[in-house]
């Protein structure tokens, strides 16, 4: 048991747990704003072009509610919300627009990274004993 709790911990400090733990909060924060994005200011332009429509009533209407003689609801209709669909895949389209984007410019700076060439270290000029141990060396070999 004592095996299996130092694994999870070390599994759950690792570097890559927190970088996704940030990406989901990130990510859900980017969710509400691309959300909010479409709902305030991409779709209402596009309702008025369609004629004043907006597209979170567009549905239609599988069954009537059911309203009793005091005027109460007593069964909710049942609706087909397409509009909420649209915005949601209008939202979708934006968040997939935006991922991609991202990922190029990552896969861009990547590949920058990888064709700037290493510097070789120069060797540094050998001192006047080297020389000489070199001259001696040749020498001796003769």
């Amino acid at each position: 048991m004592a095996n299996f709790v130092q694994e999870f911990k070390e599994f759950a400090l690792k570097g890559n747990v927190f970088d996704m733990a940030v990406g989901v909060i990130v990510g859900g924060a980017f969710g509400k704003i691309v959300g909010s994005l479409v709902d305030n200011v991409i779709m209402p332009p596009i309702g008025v072009v369609l004629g004043g429509v907006d597209f979170s009533d567009l549905k239609c209407t599988l069954k009537d509610a059911v309203i009793n003689e005091a005027g109460e609801v007593t069964s909710e209709a049942v609706t087909l919300n397409y509009g909420a669909f649209i915005q949601t895949c209008v939202d979708f389209l934006i968040v997939a627009f935006c991922v991609f984007l991202l990922v190029k410019l990552a896969m861009k700076l990547t590949k920058k990274q990888e064709e700037v060439p290493a510097e070789e270290p120069v060797a540094p000029e050998p001192t006047a004993e080297e020389k000489l141990l070199t001259e001696i060396r040749d020498l001796l070999k003769k």
